[in-house]
């Protein structure tokens, strides 16, 4: 497998040498990757079409509130507070996995994860 990249490398390298990708179209330009694993295969079309138009699947609007009431969470001082925005978390990351058909992973939200287990363990 080593002789294939050293084979791949120097052409690369001789290409970058050459100019080859001087001018290439967004060059300079951050990668952005979309994680489409949440969407159902037969989904991610029509929600890209939707994308492309302006419009953000209810999926994708709820799992943004999650990620927002999450961040949210951590600023609250009151615990009263705190416990009706975390059964409101709760709700919604229950409903996220109805609509997708596919359970959110606790290893995007650490500190649930960690509660998670400490419940599991008691």
């Amino acid at each position: 497998m080593d002789v294939f990249v050293k084979i791949a490398e120097q052409r690369i390298k001789q290409a970058i040498d050459n100019g080859e990708f001087d001018d290439l179209r967004g060059a300079g330009e951050p990668l952005i990757f979309e994680d489409e694993s949440w969407i159902p295969e037969d989904l991610r079309l029509a929600y890209r079409i939707l994308k492309n138009n302006g419009f953000i699947p209810p999926e994708l609007e709820l799992r943004n509130e999650i990620i927002n009431l999450r961040r949210f969470i951590e600023t609250i001082d009151d615990n009263k507070e705190r416990v009706k925005k975390l059964r409101e978390l709760n709700f919604k990351m229950t409903k996220f996995e109805i609509m997708t058909r596919k359970p959110l992973r606790l290893e995007q939200f650490p500190e649930y994860e960690s509660r998670f287990y400490e419940k599991a363990l008691k």
